[in-house]
């Protein structure tokens, strides 16, 4: 699984927060609305997720928990150790000491 860089998360988490902030000063205003949406739909695309709230939270968390934390919160479950590469057993591997 691929994760957006935390500096990325943590830009666009400001400017989403930023916008809500503004929206809710002014929520007549439909180029402030817009502009917000158009962050927490940004948000929610950089998360997976598909709700802006739900986004924030989990950008929230990512960074401060760091990878673990997020990939937890995304399944439910802690991730496996070691799942992207498979080792062999140890009477699988060879040693290449020795060899040139």
């Amino acid at each position: 699984m691929l994760l957006p860089a935390k500096a990325e998360v943590a830009r666009h988490l400001r400017r989403y927060r930023a916008w809500e902030r503004a929206m809710l000063a002014s929520p007549a205003d439909r180029t402030v609305r817009a502009t917000f949406e158009d962050s927490g739909y940004t948000l929610c695309v950089l998360m997976g997720k598909r709700c802006a709230r739900e986004a924030a939270e989990a950008a929230e968390g990512y960074l401060r928990g760091g990878m673990g934390g997020y990939l937890r919160e995304q399944n439910g479950r802690p991730p496996h150790r070691g799942s992207a590469v498979r080792r062999a057993p140890p009477a699988e591997r060879h040693s290449t000491a020795g060899r040139h």
